[in-house]
């Protein structure tokens, strides 16, 4: 009996042991799951954890190819041609800066820098006295989208820069875009508070966002009467109508500036963004191109980028593959509408945006 009661009073340590790390073996196994799990669910919440995988080497070139062409483009004074009638304007100069600085040149610095540059003083130079950005002599849809692209443009410059002649004119360009403000809430194509229309707005409410990033003053007022008529545009399907004073249907382009709007405001969840990323979802990127194509897909990314997820995980690989089998040889993207330009620099941006190097496009 002694030799059994010795074995088994030495053997319950050892099976007390070997239970022990078989739970620690076990927990640690969970834990490791877990910490997979958390991983991976941080990388689809988290579209900057995407980017190396989603910004694939043929789309670094191809980006890189498209830029060398809007640089080559462009005049010793930082605008562009005369190209089917835009040539000359602040906008499209705008846009081909907001690609350069994707890339993470800035004025005078990287690859771009002395594009940038030439931009910069372009626009600075066509700064008027009352804060307006405009160059009478160009074509334009609207002077107010050019206000705010090449507004947003300066904001995202200055933001790295702390310029002092830029922050004086950007401060006028903001304030002229809080003056023209209509009593709807909105802004509409020229420079004056009488009518308004959703893309005019969303055009002006990324200009004032960018602008408060980097520190300048925006009333809260401004942004609240915004929120208010872009909630109020919105229809029972989800998309946006063009204005509030005529029942038009939702179309994908303006639905699209409709939801980043809301997301440029501060809202970011409830159930206006909910049926708007429903709405967009019918709408995935793999179809034809329009007369809105680069525009509706310019603010569609950045929808989804801000609702993150698999949103943006299943959204963004297929507007980089439409992009790139449609792009030239040259590097170039044509847009018969406007210009080839325009075309250029609106594919440019979207396929950087897992870049995250600008504060306006960040979540």
């Amino acid at each position: 009996m002694t030799p059994a009661v010795y074995s088994d009073q030495h053997s319950r340590p050892r099976l007390r042991r070997r239970e022990v790390l078989r739970q620690i073996v076990v927990t640690l196994t969970a834990l490791t799951g877990k910490t997979r799990l958390v991983a991976q669910e941080s990388s689809r919440s988290n579209p900057d954890l995407n980017a190396a995988k989603l910004m694939t080497a043929e789309t670094i070139d191809r980006v890189h190819l498209a830029q060398k062409w809007l640089a080559s483009r462009q005049g010793p004074d930082g605008a562009f041609g005369l190209d089917r009638g835009f040539g000359r304007n602040v906008g499209v100069v705008a846009l081909a800066g907001i690609a350069w600085l994707s890339s993470g040149s800035l004025p005078g610095r990287g690859p771009f820098g002395a594009a940038l540059q030439k931009a910069l003083a372009y626009l600075l130079n066509c700064s008027r006295s009352n804060g307006f950005i405009n160059a009478p002599e160009s074509q334009s849809h609207g002077p107010m989208y050019e206000h705010g692209f090449a507004t947003m443009f300066l904001a995202e410059v200055y933001g790295t820069t702390q310029q002092a002649d830029l922050r004086e004119k950007l401060d006028k360009a903001v304030r002229l875009i809080i003056a023209c403000q209509n009593s709807e809430g909105g802004w509409r194509y020229e420079n004056v508070p009488k009518e308004a229309d959703i893309s005019v707005t969303v055009c002006q409410i990324m200009a004032l966002r960018a602008a408060r990033n980097c520190g300048l003053f925006v009333p809260k007022e401004t942004v609240d009467r915004c929120i208010d008529y872009v909630k109020r545009c919105q229809n029972d399907d989800g998309g946006f109508r063009y204005q509030l004073i005529q029942r038009s249907r939702s179309e994908f382009a303006r639905s699209a500036a409709g939801l980043v709007a809301l997301y440029s405001s501060g809202v970011y969840d409830g159930p206006e963004i909910e049926s708007a990323l429903r709405y967009l979802e019918r709408h995935r990127p793999g179809g034809y191109v329009d007369q809105h194509f680069y525009y509706g897909h310019y603010y569609a990314v950045q929808a989804m980028y801000q609702a993150g997820g698999d949103h943006w995980l299943d959204w963004y690989p297929r507007i980089r593959d439409q992009l790139l089998r449609e792009q030239l040889r040259d590097g170039s993207w044509i847009d018969a509408a406007f210009s080839n330009e325009y075309a250029t620099a609106m594919a440019s941006i979207i396929l950087q945006l897992p870049n995250g190097h600008l504060p306006i496009f960040r979540r």
